[in-house]
């Protein structure tokens, strides 16, 4: 018998879709996994995936510091109101925001939740996605790799300093320098050694960058699944119903929806370009998940509910790479309007 063509086309749009979308299914299926196999994939565990990420974090922070050209930081440092705006919103409002939330509804939400959204406005911007969205927007990009990578070195130390100083207020505060110096371990060092081997090593990277990409993909697809098998092992869906997942995702998509309208606010306020203006949407409202998860073993290690104190930076994660894509077409769209009149 034929074929039904609707079957076929049916078929072909989900090859398609499934191609495009391969991480957002990933991290699905690392969550789902961690489930199913909690004590393969857990710390100490039959992968030992706390040894796996700690590698996996290393090559990719390293291939990251073979790709950062001086050249292009060197062009975007001197627009400094752009940069007063964007770090300010990673590393003050961001916080702010929590404060607030937290003294309307922090009595109301799970402990470790709560924690996972405090983390969440603590931590630095991303630098692949920022500089991307910003590009596909033609947006002002050497400011975008110069703030990204800005808030990344800024965040190995604000990050848990501002995670110390809220925890301190609720008893429970951590280690501080010991903290700083595991982060510069496992992230900064990497970066500055990709950094020196640049000039030997920077036309392999740019051959193999498809590769480089999928590497970095699926080294956060390994840390997600390894920290969810620990929270599995120790409890997090017996102790967390579906109220809780709901709440994680409602609440990142509200803290995005708050800074993307703060950051197009004060960049029209200030009268930026639209050029700048988009660097700053887009830098000013970003949150890393690849140097998040790291940073959260490192921090909350020890914590048995690390996966639910990471699940507002998964949520806001996925919800502003597609927010954010809507955004970039429209300033695109927008900018090719304005050029036909």
């Amino acid at each position: 018998m034929p074929s039904n063509p609707n079957t076929a086309s049916g078929l072909q749009q989900l090859r398609t879709w499934l191609h495009k979308e391969w991480f957002l299914v990933g991290m699905f299926g690392a969550v789902v996994l961690a489930t199913l196999l909690p004590d393969l994939g857990r710390s100490g565990g039959v992968l030992h995936g706390d040894v796996l990420t700690d590698i996996g974090i290393a090559i990719v922070f390293f291939l990251h510091g073979l790709g950062l050209s001086f050249a292009s930081l060197r062009q975007g440092i001197m627009n400094w109101r752009i940069h007063a705006v964007v770090q300010s919103m990673t590393f003050a409002v961001f916080p702010l925001v929590w404060f607030i939330a937290d003294a309307l509804v922090g009595q109301w939400l799970p402990r470790d939740l709560a924690l996972g959204f405090c983390y969440l406005c603590a931590l630095p911007s991303t630098i692949s996605s920022s500089v991307a969205m910003t590009g596909l927007a033609r947006g002002n990009v050497p400011a975008a790799i110069f703030n990204a990578t800005l808030s990344s070195v800024l965040g190995i130390v604000l990050t848990p300093l501002l995670v110390t100083l809220f925890t301190q207020v609720d008893g429970q505060g951590l280690p501080f320098l010991a903290t700083v110096l595991s982060i510069a371990k496992l992230l900064l060092l990497p970066l500055v050694l990709g950094q020196l081997m640049r000039p030997l090593l920077h036309a392999w990277h740019q051959r193999h960058k498809k590769l480089t990409t999928l590497l970095d993909r699926w080294v956060i697809l390994m840390l997600v699944y390894s920290a969810f098998c620990d929270s599995v092992a120790s409890g997090l869906w017996r102790n967390n119903g579906i109220g809780t997942l709901l709440t994680a995702m409602l609440g990142a998509a509200l803290v995005l929806a708050l800074v993307l309208v703060l950051t197009t606010w004060l960049s029209r306020r200030f009268g930026f370009k639209v050029e700048d203006e988009i660097t700053t949407v887009f830098c000013g409202s970003k949150k890393t998940l690849a140097s998040g998860v790291p940073m959260a073993k490192l921090l909350f290690g020890a914590n048995p509910a690390i996966g639910l104190i990471v699940l507002p930076i998964m949520f806001y994660h996925q919800i502003q790479l597609f927010v954010c894509s809507l955004l970039a077409n429209r300033y695109a769209l927008r900018k090719d309007a304005a050029a036909t009149h």
